[in-house]
């Protein structure tokens, strides 16, 4: 579904990838965790073109992520993507905020696109919000409502950057509720976070980044039981002791 050959990217002098490599298959669920400025939110941003990687190549359900404005734009149709910061329209409704995508993008109507608005509403559990604005809602409901969004447009593929950071301790619980009911439902998933009871209830995968660099990639038990980096070692014990 994912596949990335010998990626690397710069910002100015300073590079950010390093000669990533990861294939992520449909259905899988990737956790990516390391420290701050380890190159994780900048690694899935490239996967739908939010960041331009210089070097190597990114395919996405076999069509290649270069420069090309219609490739580009097939590709973003298929990854739905999750904020830190819930980036929902303020002065829009919910569902106002859910229906925009499928009517402009996939070209519902907009009898079609608050019928899907409403089941995916249903699925994170607050189609009663529906018509209030975002500033109304708590910090989990916001983030909610932008997974829903983001299902409106029935993508094949869903990333997830830092969900749950910009939320208090008690909201994060059914965000991350949220995403475990999509995991199990077989949604292909790349999740960047630093909630390590998710990675191991959730993932496949985990995959752990430090100096732009994938240093360690392996199922979770294996994972967090034997790291077998140093590094890895040194980030759960540091982690975990929190």
């Amino acid at each position: 579904m994912i596949d990335l050959r010998h990626v690397n990217k710069w910002y100015g002098d300073f590079q950010v990838l390093k000669d990533i490599n990861l294939t992520v298959h449909s259905g899988e669920r990737i956790v990516v965790c390391g420290p701050s400025g380890s190159g994780k939110s900048t690694l899935i941003r490239c996967i739908n073109r939010l960041e331009e990687h210089q070097q190597g190549d990114i395919i996405v359900d076999g069509i290649p992520l270069t420069g090309d404005v219609e490739n580009i734009d097939q590709i973003r149709s298929e990854v739905g993507m999750c904020f830190q910061q819930f980036n929902l329209f303020p002065h829009l409704t919910v569902m106002e905020n859910c229906v925009l995508a499928p009517m402009s993008v996939r070209k519902k109507t907009r009898r079609e696109a608050e019928s899907l608005a409403r089941r995916y509403l249903e699925k994170v559990r607050i189609p009663d919000q529906a018509d209030k604005l975002p500033g109304q809602l708590s910090g989990g409901q916001q983030q909610r409502v932008a997974i829903a969004r983001a299902l409106c447009m029935e993508p094949r593929i869903m990333l997830f950057d830092e969900p749950t950071s910009a939320l208090d301790p008690e909201m994060i619980s059914e965000v991350l509720d949220t995403m475990e009911q999509l995991a199990t439902e077989g949604m292909t998933m790349i999740c960047v976070t630093h909630e390590m009871g998710f990675a191991r209830n959730v993932a496949d995968r985990v995959v752990f980044m430090d100096q732009g660099q994938v240093l360690e990639e392996n199922e979770p038990e294996k994972f967090f039981e034997s790291p077998r980096n140093l590094r890895t070692r040194s980030f759960l014990d540091q982690i975990l002791q929190h």
